[in-house]
């Protein structure tokens, strides 16, 4: 940590969101900190969200493995090169405001932009189309409901990890690439993180779920996979 730069420390102690700040000032003190200490000693089951959440705010950070307390390898973050920070005049990402979420909810209905299934509200969260890291955040745009979309927990979970494990992400950062990606604008894309390829993300909800259980016995019956069976309906149908 002595090695890290005077104005790269001083900008992260400005993060004053609880979730960031804790990795922040957990790293600070130790190093880095592990996906056990995430969970066991703060409480958060989702270590990759608590991971992006301070890269959201301009600060880098890697990911490596160390061995846990049970022995087995478990994955750490640690800083990046403070050379890659994208601290913005707003200091990372902001807080959204109320009047956007209602604005996008006006413009596009409670649900979820990936599985467009009805949710209540309260169940739908503000995500960037084009994910903070590669365009951080322009101050003209933070209420402009065209650069948000609203997802459900596991949507915005499933956009999380394949967002941080494309290229494009990691490395080249161009905003350009993002906006044909499917996790950015699922109603108009030309790939999936750099893949050439095409999804689309499927939820039983209430009574819909009785009919997945007779799907998932169907193909228990037929020893076949639950999206390959659905793959060979949709192509007989189409």
């Amino acid at each position: 940590m002595n090695d890290l730069p005077h104005d790269f420390v001083e900008r992260c102690k400005t993060v004053t969101a609880k979730r960031p700040r804790t990795v922040i000032e957990h790293i600070l003190t130790h190093g880095y900190i592990t996906t056990e200490d995430l969970k066991e000693k703060y409480g958060y089951n989702h270590p990759p969200r608590a991971a992006r959440d301070v890269r959201e705010q301009g600060i880098p950070l890697e990911t490596f493995r160390v061995t846990g307390s049970d022995g087995r390898k478990i994955g750490a973050y640690r800083f990046g090169d403070p050379a890659r920070a994208r601290f913005s005049k707003l200091f990372g990402r902001t807080a959204f405001a109320r009047t956007l979420k209602a604005e996008l909810i006006r413009l596009h209905g409670s649900r979820c932009a990936i599985y467009l299934e009805e949710f209540d509200p309260r169940e739908l969260q503000i995500d960037h189309r084009i994910p903070f890291e590669v365009a951080g955040d322009n101050a003209g745009d933070m209420n402009d409901p065209k650069t948000y979309m609203l997802l459900c927990g596991s949507a915005n979970r499933a956009k999380s990890w394949s967002c941080e494990h494309c290229v494009n992400w990691q490395e080249l950062r161009k905003a350009e690439i993002c906006q044909r990606c499917y996790w950015a604008f699922p109603e108009d894309y030309d790939h999936v993180t750099m893949r050439q390829a095409r999804r689309a993300d499927i939820m039983w909800i209430g009574e819909e779920v009785s009919v997945y259980d007779r799907l998932k016995k169907r193909t228990l019956e037929l020893q076949k996979g639950i999206p390959g069976f659905i793959k060979e309906i949709i192509e007989k149908h189409v």
